[in-house]
């Protein structure tokens, strides 16, 4: 019963029945309880009752996409989403992480995999959630991040990132001026390196341009340094 106070519920959102089922008997078997949605509609009812700590979600589904699905989730909560696609096309996995995804995976994939990339995931929400250090407070110019409260603020105005998003820019607003590559923001702030998937990083920095930067073109904070990586400047 999704809800229960032991263990941690994962909401599967896949049309597909046979590879729902067969994603909820391995997650089962890691230890999960797992809910499973064949629907979008489906799917957003069940996350919308707070049961869940993450949703693995099909891109493709029968009425409401899984782009529209995690674009409305993102709006009204910070659950982590993993999403599923068939497709091999960077594109689709960039649109999913514009809109909100923490991660993504392409089938076919493996069960081992996605079981360590929720886990991963997991961590991340976690960890962001958590007291990093007491009373800690980081002020850069209009932007304040603080790690206790999970909270960012751009002037008076508080804004809302992915619990990636956060990850990535606590790690570097706590080492101002900093270069870190792709692959040290993927280890440091994500927990996991997953071969293939640091571009992803691209994706998480325009995102948290948007967020955080007056004018996302032409950033004040988070720079690149080409050829190396990012870098925040205070």
């Amino acid at each position: 019963m999704p809800g229960s106070s032991t263990g941690l519920n994962i909401l599967v959102i896949e049309d597909e029945k046979k590879i729902a089922h067969m994603v909820q008997g391995f997650l089962e078997n890691e230890g999960f309880k797992v809910g499973v949605a064949h629907t979008g509609k489906e799917g957003l009812d069940l996350a919308r009752q707070g049961y869940f700590h993450l949703v693995v979600l099909d891109l493709m589904l029968p009425d409401v996409n899984g782009l529209e699905v995690c674009r409305l989730l993102r709006r009204e909560s910070e659950l982590p989403v993993i999403m599923l696609t068939a497709r091999s096309q960077e594109m689709d996995r960039v649109v999913g992480l514009e809109v909100g995804a923490d991660d993504y995976i392409t089938k076919p994939f493996s069960l081992a995999e996605l079981s360590a990339r929720i886990r991963a995931v997991l961590r991340r929400a976690g960890a962001a959630s958590a007291t990093v250090e007491e009373n800690k407070l980081i002020v850069a110019g209009d932007i304040s991040v603080d790690l206790e409260k999970h909270q960012v603020h751009v002037g008076e105005k508080e804004v809302f990132l992915t619990p990636t998003e956060f990850n990535i820019l606590a790690l570097m607003a706590r080492h101002p001026r900093r270069v870190f590559s792709r692959l040290q923001l993927l280890e440091n702030a994500l927990g996991e390196v997953f071969s293939g998937y640091e571009r992803s990083i691209d994706t998480h920095i325009s995102n948290l341009r948007r967020k955080v930067e007056k004018d996302p073109s032409n950033p004040r904070h988070i720079a690149t340094v080409f050829g190396l990586g990012y870098r925040f400047n205070p």
